[in-house]
């Protein structure tokens, strides 16, 4: 028996090498007055800045530009929307990483609404969106967050009493994904990996998640089989390799439906509090713990074989594994072994080189959510699982 689903729209997807080319035809059908919004390298180390920026004034656009350097912050959309609310602005485009398209679902909400971002936050604010939103185009040049999938923006505000935090409504999905391999090739290293350690966590996580589904299930599972198949490749050979770059590609996207229906983990629990109290990369904080939550995950379940999750884990550790007709706790001990091994290839950093200390520890627990994972870990286990990457 098939248990009931639900599943919401997706945006237009455009996907394959060389597809960065409709973006201005896509744009002229939606306005003529646009506000781009790039990373502060990424669409120019990619080779195809000046490429894409010209293309769109070909088209007699009427062209505003804006950086998004980090994560953005209330403050930054807040002036961002103010600078552009009146200007008749027509189409937001975000071509970046996913700090970048979380941006553009931000402001491309916030131009038609009085008051500021802060105020509509999940979690912050007291006033419900009423969805009323820009037309929003996203073209990411990372495989990582999926963003361009989803229908909330995360927005951060970094300090003592910080938060990462969602605009969310379900009109906020962008109505069309451009998604060009060809424009992640130039993605260095140390962004290919943690971009991808987020894909890997966000798939993993809605794999396992206890509100995963038929639909979600099908999407991860191929997803991480790409993870298996790509991620140290693009790591690298990430300037050359375009099939990899596809590969990943794809598993971001598919990244991005998954966790939009099924949610997230552990992982992302902890993920929220790091950002917030911290100057931590997601990508970081979420690469960093994969090894140590996923072990004490399956630590939990050896003695509940006929745990959905637990079968799911057995699952993707033979999909993970190098060897084949072993024991199941084989099969498990080895993906935790390879959870860790993978880290240490990527060369994902300890959450102490971004300032987490031992004393930080207990804040961040108190914190962190298990959001739909499959079991809950102690607060000794969730404790542990910071200390290992101290």
């Amino acid at each position: 028996m098939i248990d009931s689903f639900q599943f919401s729209s997706l945006p237009e997807i455009i996907f394959g090498a060389g597809k960065r080319h409709e973006l201005a035809a896509a744009v002229n059908s939606r306005g003529k007055r646009v506000l781009l919004l790039t990373g502060s390298s990424s669409i120019h180390n990619s080779g195809h800045g000046e490429e894409i920026i010209s293309g769109l004034k070909a088209a007699n656009l009427e062209l505003e530009h804006e950086v998004i350097a980090h994560e953005p912050s209330p403050t930054q959309i807040d002036q961002i929307v103010e600078k552009y609310r009146s200007a008749g602005t027509e189409v937001v485009v975000a071509v970046g990483g996913g700090s970048v398209m979380d941006a553009g679902k931000a402001i491309s909400a916030m131009i038609p609404v009085e008051g500021g971002v802060r105020e509509y936050l999940e979690g912050v604010g007291e006033k419900k969106h009423p969805g009323d939103k820009i037309p929003f185009i996203a073209m990411p040049t990372t495989s990582g967050t999926g963003s361009e999938m989803t229908k909330n923006a995360v927005i951060s505000e970094v300090g003592e009493e910080g938060f990462k935090k969602s605009l969310r409504h379900n009109n906020f999905i962008p109505e069309l994904a451009i998604i060009d391999p060809e424009m992640m090739l130039s993605c260095p290293a140390k962004l290919t990996a943690a971009s991808g350690m987020d894909a890997f966590s966000q798939l993993l996580e809605s794999y396992l998640s206890t509100r995963a589904n038929v639909m979600t299930d099908a999407l991860a599972l191929q997803g991480l089989k790409h993870i298996k198949r790509f991620l140290l490749r693009a790591f690298l050979e990430g300037d050359q390799n375009l099939e990899a770059r596809s590969g990943m590609a794809l598993a971001a996207m598919f990244s991005g439906i998954t966790l939009a229906h099924a949610g997230l983990g552990l992982v992302h629990g902890f993920a929220s509090p790091l950002g917030g109290f911290y100057h931590i990369p997601h990508g970081v904080a979420c690469g960093s713990l994969m090894a140590p939550v996923f072990a004490s995950t399956i630590d939990n379940l050896l003695e509940q074989t006929d745990h959905p999750a637990m079968k799911k884990l057995i699952i993707i550790s033979k999909v993970f594994a190098d060897f084949k007709y072993k024991h199941d706790m084989e099969y498990l001990q080895a993906f935790k072994e390879k959870l860790i091994h993978i880290s240490s290839l990527l060369e994902i950093p300890l959450l102490s080189e971004y300032g987490l200390k031992e004393e930080g520890v207990q804040k961040v627990v108190e914190h962190t959510s298990h959001k739909f994972h499959p079991v809950t870990l102690t607060k000794t286990q969730m404790a542990d699982a910071l200390k290992i990457r101290i």
